[in-house]
């Protein structure tokens, strides 16, 4: 049988192969699940993607589960999901919502909720969840007396409000009259080891909610990012290093490098917006530093969790060694018995707990208060060593079978020694022909329009212009109508302008209409991407009012905000509406898709 000509010719062979493996009902449900995926292509609402198709009819409140997610990195993504799939393999009725999707008016309906939330920062939502937690936490929420619940947290403890955002959905379910199933749960970076156990018990309660009313499962398909390949998080691919290169100057006080990456032979597939995964190591130097700190033998045998291997392999290749959290330094009081940490550890000392969690490392805080330690302590006291993401800045069809990305090196000096990220420091010691593990991690809130024509605002701050490299490579290759203006923005012109020549490039072959620079440190009043937006307020608002979709990739703690804050400023002074109006606008800006952040 002929394949039909809008299956591309290299498709052939693979779908062929794939076909012969299977037996009949394989290759019914594979029918369905490519029917699932085209469906959900299809744009309803422009550039904001279906989460799931269900064949069936929606249940009754009554008779399902609804599972709620905010994630800003996909980890509460990928738990939501398994919970999803688990649950729907008991038979049990169901359904998966990002929180953007979520009707806000069916709340009140609800009796059985569960919600997965990641905590973006110190103690803010994830950008998909903000204007879900704004309605829960507002006047308008519903009274919610037949609601049973339970919260499950994502965060990171080197911050001090750790899971703050699940903690306050908890407690504000509670507070409308909800009946709480389990205790919040919340899990730190080594996820699992929280996850785990509050899904066992929420599969359990489900099924006691819901068995009354199960029914065989029913056909839901969830249209995941396709992965021809077997490489995933888990296991990830070999990736070889083709070039590791400095794009700053001499003069500069950054050390940012673009890398080139094969994906040769791994089926890995990535869209503009997606991110790089890496699995780092960590540096022999700092491995042996944290052993002579705590007077212990690399070679010493440790078995934690039923895994037995080498000290010096638990530290440098499961365990985080440059990230100091507060768990840590509650178990290294408990053995040093210093007046001066416990002190640092109490309530009312948040804020130098922040101050201190952020300027030192591990050996610092091993050093400062010195004890000994057993290896096996050791090992279970720190948090196990989890990916990096990097936004990818590169678009497949230009680039074929590489991924680049533009890494900045977090490398300083204290104490006269060198201090590092660990991630940032083994891709920027990774010398050409190197291998690096790597996953794909599609971000599907962080996607062009799906509209060419649509005219596309960008904005990035140092290594925050990495999708917008993938993103007008894209648009070029696609030959898209629509307009390309891109706002950047680092310390100075001569060192700091990164990939000048590519938007130089760009500018001449009609592949970028504007660009506007903001370098900081170049005059003696700070300039930054959020004064340019300002600047070219009326035009910005055109574009927007127009159509245009607007991007922001950076920091999340201050480029993002002080951007924010400014596009708040435009909507007041060039639309004439007051701050509540300006926040509703840019509310609807992000329901539609039109808004889209990709912060860290």
């Amino acid at each position: 049988m002929l394949a039909p000509n809008y299956l591309p010719e290299a498709h052939h062979a693979l779908i062929a192969e794939l076909a012969s493996t299977l037996e009949s009902p394989g290759l019914h449900w594979l029918s369905g699940y490519f029917a699932g995926i085209a469906q959900a292509r299809q744009p309803v609402r422009e550039s904001v993607p279906p989460l799931s198709v269900a064949v069936a009819p929606v249940a009754d409140a009554a008779q399902r589960l609804t599972i709620v997610y905010g994630s800003q990195t996909g980890n509460a993504r990928r738990v939501a999901t398994a919970l999803h799939e688990q649950v729907r393999a008991q038979g049990l009725e169901t359904r998966l919502v990002r929180a953007d999707q979520y009707k806000t008016r069916e709340l009140k309906d609800e009796q059985l909720l569960y919600v997965v939330m990641s905590t973006q920062g110190d103690g803010d939502p994830p950008d998909d969840a903000i204007a879900w937690v704004e309605f829960l936490l507002g006047k308008r929420a519903p009274k919610l007396p037949r609601l049973k619940y339970a919260v499950l947290g994502l965060g990171d403890s080197s911050y001090p409000a750790f899971c703050g955002i699940s903690q306050k959905i908890d407690a504000r379910l509670a507070e409308l009259g909800a009946q709480r199933l389990q205790d919040a749960g919340t899990a730190d970076l080594d996820i699992e080891t929280v996850a785990l156990p509050w899904q066992t018990r929420a599969l359990e309660q489900a099924r006691e909610a819901l068995q009354s009313t199960a029914a065989p499962p029913q056909a839901t398909v969830t249209p995941l990012h396709p992965q021809a390949g077997t490489f995933t998080r888990d296991h990830p691919f070999q990736a070889e290093v083709l070039l590791n290169q400095a794009i700053t100057g001499r003069d500069s006080d950054k050390d940012i490098r673009h890398l080139e990456l094969s994906l040769a032979g791994s089926r890995l597939r990535y869209e503009p917006g997606d991110a790089l995964g890496v699995w780092p190591v960590q540096d022999d130097t700092l491995v042996a530093r944290i052993l002579e700190a705590c007077g212990l033998n690399a070679a010493e045998p440790v078995e934690h969790q039923d895994t037995r291997r080498p000290l010096g392999e638990w530290l440098g290749r499961y365990r985080e060694l440059t990230v100091l959290t507060r768990p840590f330094l509650a178990a290294l009081a408990e053995r040093a018995q210093q007046d001066a940490l416990t002190a640092l550890l109490a309530p009312d000392a948040r804020e130098r707990l922040a101050a201190y969690l952020d300027t030192h490392q591990l050996i610092d805080a091993l050093r400062q208060w010195p004890t000994r330690w057993t290896g096996p302590a050791l090992v279970a006291a720190l948090r196990p060593l989890t990916p990096r993401l990097y936004s990818i800045a590169s678009c497949a069809a230009a680039v074929e079978d590489e991924v680049h990305l533009t890494l900045g090196h977090v490398l300083f000096e204290r104490e006269d020694e060198s201090r590092w990220g660990v991630a940032s420091h083994f891709l920027a010691e990774s010398a050409e022909g190197d291998t690096v593990p790597v996953f794909i991690e599609e971000n599907t809130r962080f996607r062009l329009p799906a509209d060419a024509s649509r005219d596309i605002i960008m904005i990035g701050a140092g290594t925050g212009v990495a999708p917008f490299r993938a993103f007008v490579q894209a648009r070029a290759d696609a030959q898209a109508p629509g307009r390309n203006w891109l706002f950047f923005g680092n310390p100075h012109f001569t060192s700091d302008f990164l990939y000048q020549t590519e938007w130089q490039q760009a500018l001449q072959d009609g592949h970028l209409d504007r660009i506007d620079l903001a370098f900081s440190r170049d005059q003696a009043d700070r300039i930054y991407v959020q004064h340019k937006l300002l600047a070219q307020g009326a035009d910005i608002y055109d574009w927007i009012q127009a159509g245009a979709h607007l991007y922001v990739c950076g920091n999340a703690e201050r480029m993002a905000r002080d951007v924010h804050a400014a596009l708040l400023e435009i909507a007041r002074d060039q639309g004439g509406l007051d701050e509540e109006g300006a926040r509703q606008w840019l509310d609807d800006l992000a329901a539609q898709g039109r808004y889209a952040r990709d912060v860290y």
